[in-house]
């Protein structure tokens, strides 16, 4: 009995130990939640990368003058200036490089070979000679050559026609109209007997007109001498000429060493009675007593709109017209009026009929003397 208790009593610690332990066992851990994680910060938006400048385009033009003279020098003027304000206007460039040869042949020459060397998009030629030595030093290169100022670009062979020039030059023509500036001598002079025909007979410029003269003179049953000088003195030389044998007026037509020589013999023409009548504005202006012919400013300024039109917009030369204009304006040089004893109102009423335009100056060196 004693050892049934006993037993009794161990059996009954075991199941307590049991029971405790079922009880007191460790509890699983609380699973503990993720810490949340900190937003991440947005990365700043990436700015765009900034756009690199397109590069300004630039065309090379290179103009070259033939003589320093009032007409020449408002041709480029205007080319320069249209250029400059097309440029801002298309957001391009025209880097201009100027020269003038001054009628010397070999001078011309390299010019043109510097523009060649500095690899200009195009040439500017302004007068016949300049133009034909831009043609011949371009025929290999097929560098576009615009003229301007070219009396007569058929007869020296610039171009096949006006209508197309059929190679890689063109540009504009100031061509003369002869016969006009006859009726303006014989509407002043009916009675006038002999004709003083000045010129220089290298000028190419020259050639076709003083034929023109010629032939309307010989219709019309009139005497005429010619008279010839290729420098300033030669031309004085030839004015007084003029002046001992008398001649009723004087014609020249565009030439540009009679236009270079005007402001030196002016006064020898004017004091000996003689009408001076010339083929440009710019021989009024310099003392002829009546210029007659186009606008160069406005020649100008088609010059440069023929060169933008090339350049921009891929225009061919080959069958780009030659520009011509019309040749109705005829300019009076009032100083010279007072020499002589004329009234500017009756001529300008007298000539009115016969042009599209009249209008005054007075003698000065340049245009912008007289602006």
């Amino acid at each position: 009995m004693k050892n049934l208790k006993k037993m009794l009593c161990v059996l009954l610690t075991l199941a307590m130990v049991f029971a405790l332990a079922a009880c007191g066992g460790s509890t699983p851990a609380a699973t503990e939640a993720p810490a949340a994680e900190a937003p991440a910060e947005e990365a700043p938006a990436a700015e765009p990368a900034a756009e690199e400048p397109a590069e300004a385009v630039v065309y090379k033009v290179g103009i070259c003058n033939y003589v320093d003279d009032a007409s020449l020098n408002q041709i480029v003027d205007n080319i320069q200036n249209q250029l400059a304000a097309i440029g801002q206007e298309q957001g391009v460039t025209f880097e201009i490089s100027y020269d003038n040869c001054n009628a010397d042949a070999a001078v011309l020459e390299q010019i043109i070979a510097n523009f060649i060397a500095d690899e200009v998009d195009l040439m500017v030629g302004v007068a016949t000679p300049v133009a034909m030595a831009m043609q011949g030093a371009t025929a290999d290169n097929q560098i576009p050559v615009v003229f301007a100022a070219v009396s007569d670009p058929v007869s020296v062979d610039l171009v096949e026609s006006l209508e197309a020039p059929g190679a890689n030059i063109t540009g504009t023509s100031d061509f003369l109209d002869t016969d006009a500036i006859m009726n303006l001598i014989f509407a002043e002079n009916p009675e006038a007997d002999l004709i003083g025909l000045l010129y220089d007979v290298g000028q190419d410029s020259s050639t076709t007109p003083i034929a023109a003269a010629k032939a309307y003179l010989d219709d019309k049953g009139v005497a005429y001498k010619e008279y010839n000088g290729t420098n300033d003195q030669e031309v004085l030389l030839a004015a007084q000429a003029m002046a001992a044998d008398g001649v009723d007026a004087a014609f020249t037509p565009s030439d540009n060493t009679i236009m270079k020589a005007e402001l030196a013999i002016y006064e020898t023409l004017a004091e000996a009675g003689i009408l001076h009548y010339a083929g440009a504005d710019s021989f009024a202006l310099n003392g002829a007593f009546l210029g007659y012919g186009v606008d160069y400013a406005n020649l100008g300024v088609e010059t440069a709109n023929m060169v933008a039109d090339i350049l921009l917009n891929g225009a061919d030369p080959a069958s780009t017209p030659v520009m011509t204009f019309d040749n109705g304006t005829a300019t009076i040089n009032t100083d010279v009026c007072a020499v002589l004893g004329k009234d500017y109102d009756q001529l300008a009423e007298l000539f009115e009929p016969l042009c599209t335009k009249v209008q005054s100056t007075v003698t000065a060196e340049s245009f912008d003397d007289v602006a």
